[in-house]
C-alpha cells in the first residue's frame, strides 16, 4: 500500500496542485487508516463496508469530533476513488458511508471597538512596529489567509489600483483590495521598515522577518499573540479570526454575499454563507434591544 500512497500524494501535489497543508492532512489520515488495517490484518485492496463501519467506531472511541471524522472519511473516500480509477481496487467502500453531520460553529470575530484598540496599540516609530501594523492591516483589509500573506510579493501589488494578486488554495488566483489605512502603512513600511529589515538581502517578498528573509507563518502567529497579550484582550484571536472579522464586518455593512465569496476566495457560496448566521445574530440582538414588544418588561 505504501507505494500507492506515495503515488497518490504525488498526484495531489503535481496534478491537483493542492497546498502542502492539505496534502499533509490527507497523508496523515490515510496513514492512520493504513496502520489500523495492518493491525487488524485487513487487506487494503479488499476493504469491506463492515470494515469501514468498524473503523468509524474506532475513530469515535478515540474521541474524534464529528468534523474530524468527516474529514478523515473524505480523505479516504478520495484516496479509494483514486485506487478505483487505477483499477487497484474493485470498488470504493467509503462511498457507501455517509459523513456525520458537522457541528455548526459560528466563526469568531473581533468587534469594531477591539479592532480599534489593536491598531492603536501598534506604534510605527520603528521597523518592527511598521511591519506588524502592516500585517494586521492586510489581514483586516483584505481577508487573506495566513499562508497567502506570507507569500505576497511586491510585484503582486498594483499600487495605483490598490489591489493585490493572491495565489490561494489549489493555485487559484484572485484579486483583493485595500484602502487608505493599509495604503498609508504600506508606503511607510516599504520606504523605511522593510529597507532596514532587509539587511542587504535581495528578494521580492513583501513581509520579512527580523533577518530580512521571507516571514514564516509561525512567526506571524507568535506576533499576533504577543500584541493581543500586550493590549490585554482576553479573547483567543488568530490570523484566521481576522479573516472571519473581515467577512463579518463587510456583511454587517451591507456588502453582498457573492462579493464576499470572491474576496475570500471560496470556491462554493455554501462556505461563505456561515457568515450570514453571524450577521443574523447581530440583527436579532438589535431587534430584541429595539422593538418595544420584543420582550416583556
Amino acid at each position: 500500500m505504501n507505494k500507492d500512497i506515495e503515488n497518490y500524494i504525488n498526484y495531489l501535489e503535481y496534478q491537483k496542485n493542492y497546498s502542502k497543508n492539505t496534502i499533509k492532512s490527507y497523508y496523515m489520515d490515510i496513514l492512520e487508516f493504513n496502520n489500523y488495517i495492518s493491525l487488524n490484518k485487513i487487506n487494503y485492496s479488499n476493504v469491506s463496508y463492515d470494515d469501514v463501519k468498524r473503523y468509524l467506531v474506532y475513530l469515535y472511541d478515540k474521541d474524534n469530533s464529528k468534523s474530524t471524522v468527516s474529514r478523515k472519511l473524505s480523505s479516504l473516500r478520495s484516496f479509494y476513488n483514486y485506487l478505483y480509477r487505477k483499477e487497484i481496487v474493485i470498488n470504493n467502500p467509503f462511498s457507501f458511508v455517509r459523513s456525520p453531520k458537522k457541528e455548526k460553529k459560528l466563526p469568531k470575530y473581533v468587534n469594531y471597538e477591539d479592532i480599534n484598540i489593536i491598531f492603536s496599540s501598534i506604534k510605527i516609530d520603528n521597523k518592527i512596529g511598521q511591519r506588524d501594523k502592516l500585517i494586521f492591516e492586510l489581514f483586516y483589509s483584505t481577508g487573506i489567509r495566513l499562508s497567502e500573506l506570507c507569500s505576497i510579493k511586491i510585484s503582486d501589488i498594483d499600487f495605483e489600483k490598490r489591489n493585490i494578486r493572491i495565489v490561494g488554495k489549489g493555485n487559484k488566483e484572485r484579486i483583493v483590495f485595500y484602502g487608505d489605512y493599509c495604503d498609508e502603512i504600506l508606503d511607510i513600511y516599504l520606504n523605511d521598515g522593510r529597507k532596514k529589515l532587509m539587511l542587504n538581502k535581495e528578494h521580492d517578498y513583501l513581509v520579512v522577518n527580523n533577518r530580512g528573509s521571507k516571514i514564516q507563518t509561525r512567526v506571524v502567529q507568535n506576533m499576533v499573540e504577543k500584541i493581543l497579550k500586550r493590549v490585554c484582550l482576553k479573547k483567543h484571536i488568530t490570523p484566521h479570526t481576522l479573516r472571519h472579522t473581515f467577512a463579518t464586518h463587510l456583511l454587517n455593512e451591507g456588502c453582498d454575499m457573492i462579493t464576499v465569496q470572491e474576496l475570500l476566495g471560496h470556491s462554493s457560496l455554501n462556505t461563505t454563507q456561515i457568515y450570514t448566521h453571524v450577521s443574523n445574530e447581530k440583527l436579532r440582538t438589535e431587534y430584541l434591544k429595539g422593538h418595544p414588544r420584543a420582550r416583556r418588561k
